[in-house]
């Protein structure tokens, strides 16, 4: 495990997005401040910063993660992926394209979390349910839609790709 002070500082390799990053970070710096503040990447939300809504989820080398939780050394020799890097070329995934065709977005802070959560689930499931759809959206919340819509977002696009 690593020795964290406040005066310590760590050269930093990772890939973010698919882009190789290099920075020497203080290792005290969080996963979440790094993206929003040394790489910009403001997609990232910080609303709890305790890891109780998901509005920082990131992908970690594929997997959810609370990007409040983490420090940013950890992810060392990682890839990491946010909201910014899911389209390519300006093409929306067709989660992010399902969650405009449902109405999903309302005031936006939770929805990059909920997108980068279902695009986990539709990485790791077949067919996802309803209920499973629930489930795995547990770790984050959302304080405007009621889940609904972005719960028949996921749906939809689990159902299509049959």
């Amino acid at each position: 495990m690593l020795s964290v002070s406040n005066t310590d500082y760590f050269d930093l390799e990772l890939t973010v997005n698919g882009t190789p990053v290099r920075r020497r970070i203080p290792t005290h710096l969080r996963l979440l401040d790094f993206l929003r503040e040394e790489l910009g990447l403001t997609g990232t939300k910080e609303v709890c910063g305790e890891g109780e809504c998901g509005a920082c989820t990131v992908l970690l080398d594929g997997l959810t993660v609370d990007a409040c939780l983490i420090f940013a050394v950890e992810t060392h020799g990682m890839e990491i992926t946010t909201i910014e890097g899911l389209s390519r070329n300006g093409n929306l995934t067709p989660l992010q394209q399902a969650f405009i065709d449902h109405h999903s977005v309302q005031c936006g802070f939770c929805i990059p979390g909920m997108i980068l959560s279902g695009e986990q689930m539709l990485r790791d499931h077949e067919q996802l349910t309803r209920e499973e759809i629930r489930q795995d959206l547990s770790g984050n919340i959302c304080r405007c839609t009621g889940y609904q819509k972005i719960v028949d977002a996921i749906e939809s696009v689990s159902r299509d790709r049959r």
